[in-house]
This record gives structure tokens, sequence and C-alpha cells, in this order.
């Protein structure tokens, strides 16, 4: 059986919990797109794990798989297997030979391009991803296999380096020699550290659709884990405030490599009010007093940038934009617990935009920068020991109103509420394995 993950917002939404949790049922869990810009938080037993490229369920003891959609930056990847073995986790993780690898250049690339961007920037972690997808779309990139075979490995090396070189210093008029970025553009060292990489990971390569799908035909269950959000993937996203893959289920398929037909339910992953980091207009961003509240009661900091998130108000129309894509055959309602305190709670049910009401996110920026919220108002609620909550009736009425209101407008029951950032701070209402 194939459950698949997917945020329904703009990333942040407590993915990497609820990865963890399904993952207790499920026998291996895919990662199908992004690489190591994605931060998934996971506590267990008060301790809390961050992770980047491992798959967040290998932390149940299952088996990880970093699919094809993803790009791998081998050296981050080998520094968290090692950090988790440190910890006491012996991490069972194959890699894709087909997934692409984040080389030193990108990075570089990464920083300069968006620098040079301005108010077109899209705000990204600086860690390679973008140029890196730029590379396997123009038919330039370096695969994993490719570590495994030195001597083509340079001979892309002698094509690419060069082109990458020239790039920053004509172009955007940065001199590489003598400077911090001086080793990503010598093929030789860049060689030999790859060559290194592809050593130590020769024997965690593997055909990853055909390891998946085998998986699937001896009746093992397979999570699919989502990266980022609806809003932030290439196609259906906030262009160009995104990221640089398809992180929706249609992903999954592509990511992965397995038919359609597989993923037989789609969860989606929301967050109680907004959140997110990066650039671009958000038509329900708070920067006052109850902003305040939000990042600080939510925790708000990037996992993998450490920035201070954005936040805003429920977006409907946003949400309702994920679930047409998605198909949600069911939601996960995370932190409403951050909410407590707040009187009224609010949730944009539609846009107002010259005179229309929309009740879907438009897909020109421009637009949806001159959006106004239209604003539904909740009761508030207060007092509330999140850690005597154990069932779905002992969540306060006023918060089940809003659960209940979000659940009709998405057209899908959600299967779970989380009242808090650890494991058992979460009511089970349905198991999508079951």
């Amino acid at each position: 059986m194939g459950v698949t993950i997917v945020g329904a917002q703009l990333g942040d939404e407590g993915k990497g919990k609820f990865a963890d949790i399904y993952s207790e049922t499920a026998d291996v869990i895919v990662r199908f797109q992004g690489g190591n810009n994605a931060g998934h938080t996971v506590v267990a037993n008060g301790e809390e794990f961050k992770l980047h490229h491992v798959p967040s369920g290998v932390l149940r003891g299952g088996t990880g798989v970093i699919g094809n959609g993803c790009v791998v930056d081998p050296g981050v990847l080998l520094e968290e297997l090692d950090g988790l073995e440190e910890r006491g986790v012996d991490a069972d993780v194959r890699i894709a030979e087909r997934a692409h690898v984040i080389m030193p250049y990108h990075r570089v690339i990464d920083g300069v391009e968006e620098d040079a961007k301005g108010d077109m920037a899209a705000g990204t972690t600086g860690r390679g991803i973008g140029p890196t997808y730029e590379d396997k779309v123009g038919r330039r990139g370096v695969r994993v296999l490719d570590l495994l075979k030195p001597d083509a490995l340079r001979e892309k090396l002698e094509y690419v380096v060069p082109t990458k070189r020239a790039l920053v210093e004509d172009v955007f008029g940065i001199e590489v020699n003598g400077t911090e970025h001086g080793e990503a553009f010598d093929v030789d060292a860049v060689h030999e550290e790859y060559v290194e990489y592809g050593e130590r990971l020769r024997d965690d390569i593997v055909n990853a659709s055909e390891y998946v799908n085998d998986r699937m035909d001896a009746g093992d269950a397979v999570l699919f884990e989502g990266a980022q959000g609806t809003s932030l993937d290439i196609d259906h996203g906030i262009y160009p405030y995104l990221t640089s893959s398809n992180t929706t289920v249609g992903g999954a398929c592509t990511g992965a490599g397995v038919g359609a037909t597989r993923l037989e339910e789609t969860v989606g992953i929301m967050k109680a009010y907004l959140s997110r980091v990066g650039t671009g207009p958000l038509p329900t961003e708070l920067e006052n007093d109850v902003g305040d509240h939000l990042v600080e009661v939510g925790n708000e900091y990037g996992t993998t940038t450490g920035r201070r998130r954005r936040v805003g108000w429920f977006d409907l129309p946003m949400v309702r934009h994920a679930a047409r894509l998605n198909d949600f055959t069911g939601g996960v309602l995370t932190s409403i617990d951050v909410l407590e305190g707040l009187d009224p709670v609010r949730v944009c049910e539609a846009y107002e935009l010259d005179g229309e009401t929309l009740d879907s996110m438009p897909a020109d920026m421009d637009d949806w920068a001159r959006c106004e919220p239209v604003y539904q108002e909740f009761d508030g609620w207060d007092g509330v020991d999140w850690d005597a909550v154990e069932t779905y009736d002992d969540i306060p009425k006023e918060a089940r109103e809003y659960v209940e209101y979000l659940e009709d407008e998405i057209g899908a029951p959600f299967y779970a509420v989380s009242v808090g950032p650890d494991r058992e701070q979460t009511i089970t209402r349905t198991d999508p394995f079951k």
C-alpha cells in the first residue's frame, strides 16, 4: 500500500512529525523531491531530530529511500547519517542512482544569482538546489551513479566546471581565484572529493523505482514523504517565489518511479495558521502582536535557515488550491495549541480583487499581492492543559468548531489533529494505512 503526505501550504506544516508517526506502520519511507533545503523536525521521547536529506521515518526503523526526483548533497547526507549513528540511530537509507548531485559550484551560483535577482529573489536557502535542477533539465547534471565512475565523472566536470566559472566571473563579475570559492571551480579538487563520496555511498545506491515497486509487490507498506508545500510547487505554486521541484502528489510518481494507482491515500498536512520562510506576497501576513504570538509560541524559525518565519492567518483559498491539485483523501491539522489565547481566531475564507470575490488563489503574483482577505471569525480558546488532551472531545468546543469548519471547507476529513510537537501530542482519528 502507498500513502503520500504533502504540505498543503508553504512548507513548515508539520510533515516531519507525521512522517514519523505514519512510519510506525510503513516498512519503506520515500523522499521523492527536494534536497537539503527541506528541514523536517521530529521530537521523539523528548529528543529533537532535525533532518534534511534523510527521510524522517527512518527514526522508527524503516528503510529510507531518497528518490530520483531529489537532489543530493552527498557531504551533507553523510554528515547527517554519521550524526544519527552517534545518537544511536542506525539509519537504513538507499539513494537513487538517477538522483542528481548538488556540486560545490551549484552552491556558489545559488548565492550570486539570489543577490542579483533583487525583488525577484525567492529567498532560497542557498544550498544549491535550484542550480542543480537547472543542470538536470539542461542535461548537463551529475547523477549519483556518476560518482561510481571516476573517469565519466571527470569528463563531465571538465566540461561543466569551466562553463560555471565563466558564468560567475563574466556574467556576475565575481573573481573566483584566490577566494573562498576557488575550490568549487577546481576540477581536481571536486573530482577527488566526490569520488570519495561515491565510495562511501556505493553499497546504498540502488535503482530506486525497481526497489520501491518490488517492496510494494511484496506487500510492504510505503510512505511517500513530501518536502516543502503545494504552493511552493514549481508548476502550481507562487511563481517565482517557490522551490525548484514538484511538491504535489504527482511528484511522488515521477520522483520515486511508481505508477499513480499505487498511491492509494494522499494526506494533506496543514497548519492551523500560515507560516513560511521566503519572499513574495502573503495576503494574510500578521506583522503585529498576534504575529509575534504565533512566532514565539509556535517557535516559527526555519529548521534549515534559522530565519524567523513570516506568519499569517489560515488561508483557505490557498488550501482549496492544494486540495484540488492533490485530491486529498484526508488531511492533518497541526498546531491548534499555538492559537490558544488569541481571540478572535480568524480564517481567510476568500479574497477580494478589483471588486471580485475569489475562492482560490490567482496565478499572477501581482494580482495575489493586491488581494484583500475576507475573514471569518471564531471565538478563541484559553486555559487548556494540552498534555491532558487524549481524545478529540477533550479539545475545547471553540477549537473543535474551528477544526470542523476547515474540514468542511477543504472537503476532506482530518485524519489527525496535532496539539503539540511531540509524537504523543496527537489526536488520531483515522490511520491512512488501515
